[in-house]
């Protein structure tokens, strides 16, 4: 890789990973092996890149920042896709590698790291893991459990098809420039059997729940369910945060059902 110096775009909410010792264990965490189908998001300067294609032979980028693409396209063992990652479709990606399943590798810009999460969720079943470097806060509600501050919208989506476990603190001298806040490195990996849920459905019923948080549910989601004639039981006299993933699961499948 070519050592020009590459100045860190905010609009791209680019910070690059420098801490070796950091590179390492996210790479220990990872453990990529030769002949793997991996795909890294945002490679910025290759920090991370360098180790992983040199035990995988080969690797799959992500970069939507041409003057970067242009020099990791110099790496002999990169196939470097130039696009904005949400564009990306992982099927596809899967399909053209000859690969059953992906793993997925990157450190997310924290500008858009939710919205890439919800976009992979369209393709878990062509994932076998992901390994994902965001902000600490993010990863804390990601994993978050029922009747905390840091349970949400985002635990109960993501906790419907992942196991995730929060795997790695990482500093923020860790990377050049150093952003405001902590990150950490969460390990994601889709349920092989998980219930069957219109996902357009349980999104919405969720955003409701979570809309007024400090209120009881029979203020939003209560009133959602009258308004569908929901004529099952599910107790309302809760805050959102008091309901377990597996219950909102079981409403959304209800609630689908009466619908259908």
């Amino acid at each position: 890789m070519s050592a020009t110096r590459h100045i860190p775009r905010k609009r791209f909410g680019q910070h690059f990973l420098a801490d070796g010792g950091i590179i390492d264990a996210i790479v220990m965490a990872i453990e990529p092996k030769p002949g793997q189908a991996m795909v890294e998001i945002g490679p910025g300067q290759a920090a991370l890149t360098q180790p992983l294609v040199e035990r995988l032979g080969r690797l799959s980028v992500i970069e939507l920042d041409r003057d970067l693409a242009r020099e990791l396209r110099r790496h002999p063992q990169l196939d470097v896709i130039e696009s904005d990652v949400l564009k990306v479709d992982f099927a596809q990606l899967a399909h053209d590698l000859s690969a059953p399943k992906l793993r997925v590798v990157g450190n997310l810009p924290y500008n858009i790291s939710t919205p890439i999460l919800f976009h992979l969720l369209q393709y878990v079943d062509e994932v076998e893991d992901q390994h994902f470097m965001l902000q600490k806060e993010v990863i804390d509600r990601m994993v978050a459990r029922p009747a905390t501050s840091a349970y949400g919208r985002l635990s109960v989506m993501l906790q419907w098809r992942y196991a995730m476990q929060d795997v790695l603190f990482v500093p923020p001298h860790s990377f050049d420039p150093p952003p405001r806040v902590d990150s950490a490195v969460v390990r994601m990996q889709p349920f092989s059997v998980a219930p069957t849920v219109d996902a357009r459905l349980l999104s919405e019923l969720v955003q409701v729940a979570f809309s007024q948080r400090r209120k009881l549910l029979r203020h939003t989601l209560g009133r959602w369910l009258e308004a569908r004639g929901f004529a099952g039981s599910f107790d309302v006299q809760r805050r959102a945060e008091e309901v377990p993933v597996s219950e909102y699961l079981d409403l959304a499948q209800a609630t689908g059902e009466k619908k259908a």
